[in-house]
């Protein structure tokens, strides 16, 4: 199997799976009893969250953990707008968010809030000014992700801060981080955030346990009651063996930037053999995150099928848009107002620091393959 949708999920590394493993047969106690199982599985949660606090650059107190991605963001959305109803309605997110961001915020929308969604151009990216534009007193939430989980566009996040201490207004800043940590310096002090999301699984770890890092004095309501575990932000008994083995994916992140020169290798390679395909155009854009390279594929097959096609004949697994969205057509693509036929007939790429060449070369040849036995 060649797997190119690291996007959608990574391969946990064997010593995270080792750890895991050990976790649920030998430090299987609860991390809340005082006994010595339960200090024992308590020790392996706390050094965990140092080594994601070391990797943020941030205090371990600051380190909330959940069960991934979409719970953290709908804890910093939804609590953020109950902590600060009272200063102003407005919220300040863009229409390329990932579900669990635009699902919460349509929620409040309904419950009175003002929404504003800032639309990006045909590559997928937004500007400072947007945002400055958008940004008033009244604003009391702003919620942009780092790195498109889609086309890989990267958001110019820091110039949230500024935009937000020009307009005198009380937000807090939520930063979508999926996509970029272990892969762009994520240190939300540098980047001017109070809240920022994390998960382990597209870094290598488990599925089901992620992290919402809170900045000190920042305040946001929980949503959810009936326990002192994680500072009572998320109560409820922590999912001890797979957050041990997210702090393990952490602690096996290699040099940053000798990984990042490696992908910009990679990701042009990619686009040297592709662009050899009569009629594929790529999506992403010149400056968008190496990891992620969205294309058309000029073939009458629409997505779901070409990714099926890959699958089967070939044992080769790309996709077409977000997981999450369970194959309904690409919000993202949408936003960037691209031609309905592209939309439907494109797909996502997406590398880890363990691809290859060799991999590139096949999906190359599987595509060329592909288009010249049922074109357009």
């Amino acid at each position: 199997m060649i797997y190119l949708d690291n996007s959608a999920t990574t391969a946990p590394e064997k010593a995270v799976a080792d750890k895991i493993y050990e976790m649920l047969t030998e430090k299987f106690g609860n991390p809340s009893s005082f006994h010595r199982a339960g200090l024992d599985a308590y020790a392996e949660v706390k050094t965990a969250r140092a080594a994601i606090a070391k990797a943020l650059s941030c205090e371990e107190e600051e380190i909330v953990f959940t069960s991934g991605g979409t719970e953290a963001n709908n804890l910093a959305v939804f609590g953020a707008a109950e902590a600060l109803k009272r200063r102003g309605n407005r919220i300040v997110t863009t229409e390329i968010e990932h579900e669990s961001v635009l699902e919460a915020v349509n929620e409040l929308e309904m419950q009175g809030f003002e929404v504003i969604r800032l639309a990006p151009d045909k590559e997928g990216n937004i500007t400072p000014t947007q945002l400055e534009e958008a940004i008033n007193e009244k604003t009391i939430l702003v919620s942009v992700m780092y790195v498109n989980n889609e086309v890989g566009s990267i958001l110019p996040v820091t110039a949230i801060q500024k935009a937000v201490k020009k307009a005198g207004a009380p937000a807090l800043i939520h930063l979508d981080c999926v996509q970029a940590f272990g892969k762009l310096p994520v240190k939300p002090k540098k980047l001017g955030a109070d809240l920022v999301t994390v998960t382990a699984h597209k870094i290598h770890g488990p599925k089901g346990t992620g992290a919402l890092y809170i900045k000190k004095g920042a305040r946001i309501v929980p949503r959810q009651h009936g326990g002192a575990q994680e500072r009572k932000i998320r109560p409820g008994t922590e999912a001890a063996p797979l957050i041990a083995g997210f702090g393990k994916a952490v602690e096996l992140f290699p040099d940053l930037k000798a990984q990042n020169e490696k992908i910009s290798e990679l990701n042009a390679y990619a686009k040297n053999e592709l662009s050899q395909i009569e009629g594929l155009k790529f999506n992403s854009g010149e400056s968008a995150s190496g990891y992620i390279l969205n294309i058309f594929v000029p073939s009458f097959m629409t997505s779901q099928t070409l990714v099926q096609h890959l699958s089967s004949q070939y044992g080769i697994c790309v996709s077409s848009g977000s997981a999450c969205a369970k194959g309904k057509k690409s919000h993202v693509l949408t936003a960037m107002r691209l031609d309905d036929r592209t939309i439907e007939h494109s797909l996502r790429i997406s590398f880890s620091r363990f691809t290859t060449k060799e991999e590139i070369d096949a999906l190359a040849r599987a595509l060329k393959e592909t288009v010249q036995k049922y074109p357009i």
